[in-house]
């Protein structure tokens, strides 16, 4: 007896189309000499779709990758608002209300140099930014970036 697979939720077949909308905007934007002016846009646009805490939690997140890792472009990835670092997402907000989860979601994909060893943590569960969260959230952005200390 096999169960039979689901397969995507509403909710990732929805971030999936917006990945797919971003890609083709790129594509379009791709010779476009306002292409990271575009992008940035994309990231506020994102950032002002949300409610509540999880847009708070994102503007103080812009806020910070903003003032500590300005090289970071921000950009959409899967409908997120994200910052790359050449090109490759580096740090990403992903809002509870997205996936419907508990909390929201600092993350930190490919283009972030976080690598410790051999296992290191590339997402974490945030519920508010306080001054201690704050700091630890620049540190980790500062390390992502590749900013050295």
């Amino acid at each position: 007896m096999s169960e039979k697979n689901p397969g995507l939720s509403a909710e990732e077949k929805a971030a999936a189309k917006a990945r797919a909308a971003e890609l083709r905007a790129q594509a379009k934007r791709a010779k476009d000499a306002d292409k990271a002016a575009a992008e940035a846009q994309d990231n506020r646009d994102a950032i002002e779709s949300m409610e509540g805490k999880d847009r708070e939690l994102a503007e103080r997140i812009a806020q910070i990758v903003a003032e500590v890792a300005p090289e970071l472009a921000p950009k959409t990835w899967y409908g997120m608002p994200t910052w790359a670092r050449d090109g490759k997402a580096a740090v990403f907000f992903k809002p509870a209300a997205k996936f419907k989860a508990r909390y929201a979601t600092l993350g930190f994909e490919q283009g972030a140099l976080l690598d410790e060893g051999n296992m290191w943590a590339t997402d974490r569960a945030l519920l508010d930014i306080d001054d201690e969260v704050a700091a630890e959230i620049a540190a980790l952005v500062r390390k992502a970036a590749g900013q050295a200390g």
